[in-house]
């Protein structure tokens, strides 16, 4: 018999359902075990535990060290990476950008949206990317096959997981 992992999102806040995490859902275990924080992290306090972390593992301290110089550039990318998207979704950083957030999926209309390993990553018609963490598949299998795929996503996705705005960068 095959156990189905359920789980449910609200805002920032994830709740477990039959003791596992959703594949992105780690990840974010992960970056918070990388950089020793925890889920009430502020963001000063994440500014300088990133600072302190950076400053342990930045390559230029591993000049004339081949193999540390390559540790530390890998651990370096991990500490950025993992640093940038816990400041993404941190509730101050939402909350900073709630204005513009509800500008945008209730102004715009959906151009492109895709389904990668839980996150629904949506384009707007004013050029914003959103990604959408821990969609269920079944949930964005329901938004394809809607008759009205933005409307779906207007009344089911938008206000009820957690978002984040995506960069050219990413």
């Amino acid at each position: 018999m095959q156990k189905i992992c359920r789980f449910e999102v609200k805002n920032t806040h994830f709740k477990l359902i039959d003791n596992k995490l959703p594949l992105f859902m780690k990840k974010i275990v992960e970056y918070r075990k990388l950089l020793n924080v925890e889920k009430t992290a502020e963001l000063k306090d994440l500014k300088t535990i990133y600072r302190n972390a950076m400053k342990e593992s930045h390559p230029d301290k591993f000049q004339g060290d081949d193999a540390g110089l390559k540790a530390a550039e890998e651990k370096s990318k991990a500490i950025i990476e993992a640093y940038h998207f816990l400041v993404s979704i941190n509730p101050e950083t939402i909350k900073a950008n709630l204005p513009e957030y509800t500008e945008t999926i209730s102004t715009c209309s959906i151009t492109d949206y895709k389904f990668v390993e839980g996150r629904l990553i949506i384009d707007f018609s004013n050029g914003s990317v959103y990604e959408y963490i821990s969609v269920p598949k079944a949930t964005y299998v329901k938004m394809v096959n809607a008759d009205s795929p933005g409307r779906f996503a207007k009344r089911h996705i938008l206000n009820s997981f957690t978002w984040r705005k995506k960069t050219n960068q990413e």
